[in-house]
């Protein structure tokens, strides 16, 4: 029996991975593209999703490694009479607290492709010998320069919550980049990648020929993992304990106009634990990101179905953060479908997948309401008392969350003051759980607030605050829009749900249920 190759867990150097035994997924027809039509790229793609394994394969492309490639699509399609030296810079070790820091990163990494290609720097500033390096390397090789740049905006992620800072990063770093500008004479090549896209004018100033390829379908998965990746190419690693459609829910799900494809972190961990786990997102928590949306006071719900321009999508800036932006980008959000209206297109977004539907509203749900041991405790409770329709078990459970909430929390969060906050609190509640959530439902007499799924059950959600809406009752509207018509023919047991907040009592009120 043959043995089965490793799964690339880690693995972001190319040759590595290759002379090692590694699967690799072949990416290098989008190789061969890129240098078929220019010469100056971006690539912005979250975080794992194997930005650097890509680079590292180009490197080796143009240092003309053709042993690397044997098997490969370029092994035939690429001109291995000749070769490029590579400016290989990344951004990715460590992090970077101050602008003194990011210069000795900058010189440390000029060091060390002065000693690689054994080069005598004359010029003392830093973006001088980077200029320098691409120059002599030119003239000692007789071939126009690679220049790959990994984590391009770490330095300026990493001091994000400190503008001041953040834009001063960002100045060196625009003054590093200019000399690609100036270097077009002795370059061949160049790709700029990232997890976010900061505006041209202010990061690459007269870099305006580097085309964008974020958002072009023909290179939707120039990384991660496509389905037909994952039943090819890993194989000899699925079996009959494998259930791939359960797969395809957990992890599939990115999309940037073209192919869905899964974060290859993911799948990789996956096929080596054979459990269904938040892998990516255990990676790095967003913390940054939600105390934005606790400062504008978001509707957390909103993020189940949010409409976004391709300017909100495009970029962004330090001193100007959208917060649909940096969901985006950060890849906590993705395309489910575009529009065109008129000139403009409109972009549907939503979450990739279950593993970050329900990582990130349970991470959410623990900054809406800082009450960590009662929220685990509750969630086991919910979805039993769901799973029976015990109804006065779910009024209870809530109930007993929202009561768990210390009053000092009120006194110093701003957030449970705005009317969003107890809907944001159960729709988390409920997309916390793994179960089918749907919010501003539509149907033919308006939406509505949510919808939950499980097994042969319809649960018709309408939320209420009663020092904003006085008279009436939550189900009220439910019943006189014929909500529940849209669900009729499917069946399902329906079951209509009216809550009753009170942000004076910071409670639930009323539970009205109508099965």
């Amino acid at each position: 029996m043959q043995k089965r190759k490793k799964l690339p867990i880690g693995i972001q150097t190319f040759a590595n991975l290759i002379e090692e035994g590694y699967l690799y997924v072949d990416k290098t027809p989008f190789i061969g593209l890129l240098a078929e039509q220019g010469k100056y790229y971006f690539l912005s793609r979250p975080r794992r999703f194997g930005k650097s394994l890509f680079l590292s394969t180009l490197k080796s492309t143009f240092e003309g490694r053709r042993e690397l490639f044997q098997g490969l699509f370029l092994y035939d399609n690429w001109n291995w009479s000749q070769s490029n030296p590579v400016v290989h810079i990344s951004f990715g070790a460590g992090v970077v607290r101050s602008v003194e820091e990011l210069r000795e990163t900058c010189d440390e990494i000029l060091y060390d492709h002065s000693r690689a290609f054994g080069i005598e720097y004359h010029k003392q500033s830093y973006k001088g010998r980077f200029a320098e390096l691409i120059q002599t390397l030119y003239e000692n090789s007789g071939r126009r320069v690679v220049v790959l740049v990994d984590e391009y905006d770490k330095p300026i992620l990493d001091s994000i919550e400190n503008t001041v800072l953040a834009i001063a990063i960002r100045e060196e770093l625009k003054n590093f980049y200019s000399v690609i500008k100036d270097a077009d004479p002795y370059i061949e090549f160049v790709l700029i990648t990232g997890v976010s896209k900061f505006s041209k004018v202010s990061l690459f100033s007269g870099l305006n020929n580097l085309k964008d390829i974020s958002l072009d379908k023909r290179f939707s998965d120039i990384c991660g993992y496509t389905q037909e990746d994952l039943e090819t190419v890993f194989s000899c690693w699925l079996d009959n304990n494998v259930d791939l459609a359960m797969v395809k829910t957990w992890y599939n799900g990115y999309n940037w106009l073209g192919r869905k494809v899964y974060n290859p972190f993911d799948i990789l961990l996956y096929l080596d634990s054979r459990e269904f786990r938040n892998f990516w997102f255990e990676t790095a928590t967003p913390t940054f990101l939600i105390r934005l949306m606790q400062e504008k006071q978001y509707y957390i719900p909103k993020l189940h179905n949010l409409k976004a321009s391709e300017k909100i999508l495009g970029s962004f800036d330090v001193d100007r953060l959208e917060i649909e932006t940096l969901l985006f980008q950060t890849g906590y959000l993705t395309i489910k479908a575009t529009q065109r209206m008129g000139g403009m297109r409109q972009f549907q977004l939503s979450y990739p997948n279950q593993e970050v539907r329900q990582s990130l509203t349970d991470y959410i749900l623990s900054f809406l309401s800082d009450t960590t041991v009662a929220q685990e405790n509750n969630k086991f409770a919910l979805y039993e008392a769901l799973a029976d329709n015990d109804f006065h078990g779910l009024k209870q459970t809530l109930q007993a969350f929202f009561s768990s909430i210390p009053h000092d929390w009120y006194r110093k969060n701003q957030l449970a003051n705005y009317e969003g906050y107890y809907a944001s609190i159960v729709y988390c509640y409920f997309a916390a759980l793994g179960v089918d959530v749907r919010v501003e439902d539509a149907t033919n007499h308006g939406r509505i607030d949510m919808t939950v799924k499980l097994g042969a059950n319809i649960y018709i959600f309408e939320f209420k605050v009663v020092e904003l809406i006085p008279d009436g009752h939550a189900l009220q509207p439910i019943k006189e829009k014929g909500y529940a018509d849209k669900y009729r023919t499917q069946g399902v047991s329906i079951h209509l749900i009216g809550v009753t907040f009170s942000s004076k009592k910071r409670n639930i009120i009323a539970f009205e249920v109508e099965s």
